[in-house]
């Protein structure tokens, strides 16, 4: 006897989308317009990082990164290109942009008011529908595209919660992140408690700015959404989603006394977990991302409302066209052809999933109220203690992997392989974004500022600095300014003049590493003591100087590689992250290191490991070694060796001992100690 559906209507599929955006405006452009025309029901705009953190392209700290991660929108002009011929008032957007979120939110609503000419700007921004990422609180955790104090930061988002409340009513004016937290190691009680965390400071400073009525406020609470990550534990992802949804009603309920159980809809998007996916035998990602996907859409109650699936090859660099493609379509076999939308929520009445899912709750309520007992996240932020814990809570899990306790197929279990006609021309196997973006951006910059009302501009922006000392809301000024043909840069320095600017705290030095030594490392460490001897005598110690050239933030290897470090008996420098390579050569200098190892995981190697080759160079340091950690083809790092680079470590290489056992050696060849 065959079982039928429950008799009710079948669920809307959820909103499906491919994180993307590279390059160029025009190049993005015609990726959306290609990919809509494929079936993806949004889109999920990927900026460029001077974007992300307020440079206009010919900053010298935009060296290398035009294009690379994301799109560069320096300007008006630049963003009505990336949006040519897609109707904004009828496209639901996701824009991953935080920092900077308020200044693409008004340059995206200023484009969809010149797409409707006929329209008043008021009846634009009422069919402008999407979300802006906006969580500046895991930037500072995990992801590195901060800009100002976080007091400053929090009142952006407010200003921007206010004013979309009252002017851009079905816009996510935030999306709480839990996801960047899970890459930054934490386990899933801690995605649990910190985002959560960070919801209710970004309610408080919403409460608090008195710019929202008591009676409009059950619809700001309505429109925070969240940002999560799945990772391949899809039973426990499940569970985690469903105390997800259960701790957001509690809270909104008894914190914030919100009434109506549609406001308190625990609404969340989702891009499955890139952290998981490997360099190695890349095809076996393919399978993880369907697991990921399932952890977020089997449970009806805690189905998410937006997915976007990584490609399988984003472990080794820019996925094609193809790669995206593929990634869409899984999602549209399992809404499509699967009869999972047809059911209600099939794990109600599951004992296990119920166990799980009270673990998993009162777990979170216990570290949310010791963070709470802080003074709230940014007090947990400020003094280094959720960075901390998750900079422990990833070295715990890269110990697991190295020890074999944790299984990852094709890396550390099952390696023998047969040769992959996926990868059987690692160059031809991802794209490469186009070296001229960073020229082409310049020039646009150029070319705008000359036909542009410079008068305008300047009091567009004399208008923002006095707003922002006065404490008005500043999405008023930042819409003049973008109408004016303000600059990205240009908006965002504004600021940095009236707030300042923020380096977070790296969590490396209270951190917990390696417990256990084993034979491995006490080798290492072994080997640390008598370099250090031999070059420096009894009680001296090899000087490891860890950098992060350019503006990537994805700090995590960098961080897991200092703790690392340390255990192994090096004296690390480590200053986190968005160094000029000027100034990764300075500290070398000043701290008289023998070794540099560099972090680069935006695809910048290529412009930025040689300026810090040469600055070496150039200060009489040639001899130091350099190494390089990052997602970099096979032909990159051939080149890199060329240069001069001493060693070149990509994801595959897991083994954090080994690699510290490869810095000795790299350090006593180019001392000629073996």
């Amino acid at each position: 006897m065959t079982t039928s559906p429950a008799s009710h209507e079948k669920d809307r599929p959820w909103v499906m989308r491919t994180y993307a955006g590279h390059s160029t405006a025009e190049a993005s452009n015609a990726l959306y317009r290609t990919n809509l025309a494929k079936g993806q029901t949004g889109l999920s705009v990927a900026f460029d990082l001077p974007t992300q953190t307020g440079y206009d392209p010919d900053s010298p700290l935009a060296r290398g990164e035009v294009g690379k991660v994301g799109v560069p929108v320096p300007h008006l002009g630049e963003m009505r290109k990336l949006f040519d011929q897609i109707p904004l008032t009828g496209m639901n957007t996701s824009m991953t942009i935080n920092a900077t979120a308020m200044w693409l939110l008004a340059m995206y609503q200023v484009v969809a008011e010149e797409q409707n000419p006929d329209l008043a700007p008021e009846e634009v921004a009422q069919q402008l529908a999407g979300t802006t990422q906006n969580d500046i609180i895991k930037e500072y955790l995990s992801r590195g595209t901060y800009v100002f104090p976080p007091e400053h930061s929090l009142r952006l988002i407010a200003d921007m919660i206010a004013y979309t409340v009252h002017y851009i009513p079905k816009w996510n004016p935030i999306n709480i992140c839990s996801y960047h937290l899970q890459e930054a190691g934490a386990t899933p009680t801690q995605e649990l408690a910190y985002s959560l965390c960070t919801a209710i400071s970004v309610l408080d400073t919403v409460k608090a700015s008195g710019q929202v009525s008591d009676e409009d406020f059950e619809t700001v609470v309505g429109r925070i959404s969240f940002f999560v990550n799945a990772g391949v534990r899809f039973v426990e992802e499940t569970c985690k989603m469903r105390a997800f949804v259960e701790l957001w009603d509690e809270i909104t309920r008894e914190r914030y006394g919100v009434q109506d159980p549609k406001m308190r809809r625990f609404r969340y998007g989702v891009q499955v977990n890139s952290l998981g996916l490997t360099e190695a035998q890349p095809e076996n990602n393919v399978q993880r991302i369907v697991l990921e996907m399932l952890g977020v859409t089997l449970s009806k109650k805690a189905r998410a409302r937006a997915v976007q699936l990584p490609a399988w090859n984003e472990a080794l660099g820019l996925p094609r066209p193809w790669d995206q493609q593929w990634s869409l379509r899984l999602q549209q076999v399992l809404a499509f052809e699967s009869d999972l939308l047809e059911y209600e929520d099939i794990f109600d009445g599951s004992h296990v999933i119920e166990a799980k899912v009270a673990e998993l709750v009162e777990g979170a309520r216990a570290e949310i109220d010791r963070v709470q007992a802080m003074g709230g996240a940014i007090a947990a932020v400020d003094s280094g203690y959720m960075k901390q814990e998750l900079v422990s809570a990833h070295a715990v899990r890269r110990g697991r992997i190295e020890a074999g306790e944790e299984i990852i197929v094709g890396v550390n279990r099952f390696e023998t392989t047969e040769p992959s006609p996926l990868t059987a021309n690692l160059d031809e196997a991802i794209m490469t974004a186009d070296p001229l973006a960073e020229e082409s951006a310049i020039a646009s910059v150029e070319a705008w500022k000359v036909q542009r009302d410079q008068a305008e501009v300047d009091a567009a922006l004399t208008r923002l600095a006095e707003d922002a000392k006065s404490g008005a809301n500043l999405m008023g000024a930042t819409l003049a300014a973008a109408r004016a043909g303000a600059t990205t840069g240009e908006w965002a320095g504004t600021l940095r003049e009236v707030f300042g600017e923020f380096r977070a705290p790296t969590g490396v030095a209270g951190a917990v590493g390696v417990a256990e030594a084993g034979a491995e490392l006490t080798a290492v460490r072994e080997a640390v003591r008598k370099t250090a001897e031999e070059l420096g005598g009894e009680g001296s110690r090899l000087r490891l100087l860890v950098g992060k050239p350019g503006l990537d933030g994805h700090s995590n290897g960098a961080e897991q590689v200092a703790v690392r470090a340390r255990d192994a008996g090096f004296e690390v420098i480590y200053q986190g992250i968005r160094l000029t390579p000027e100034q990764i050569v300075a500290a070398a200098v000043a701290e008289d290191v023998h070794c540099v190892g560099l972090s680069i995981l935006s695809g910048s190697h290529m412009e930025l490991v040689p300026a810090v080759l040469d600055g070496l160079r150039e200060a009489g340091m040639g001899e130091v070694p350099v190494i390089v950690g990052g997602i970099i083809p096979d032909s990159d790092g051939r080149r890199l060796h060329e240069l001069g680079v001493a060693a070149v470590y990509t994801p595959k290489d897991f083994g954090l001992t080994e690699i510290m056992g490869g810095i000795v050696q790299v350090i006593r060849r180019a001392n000629d100690l073996d």
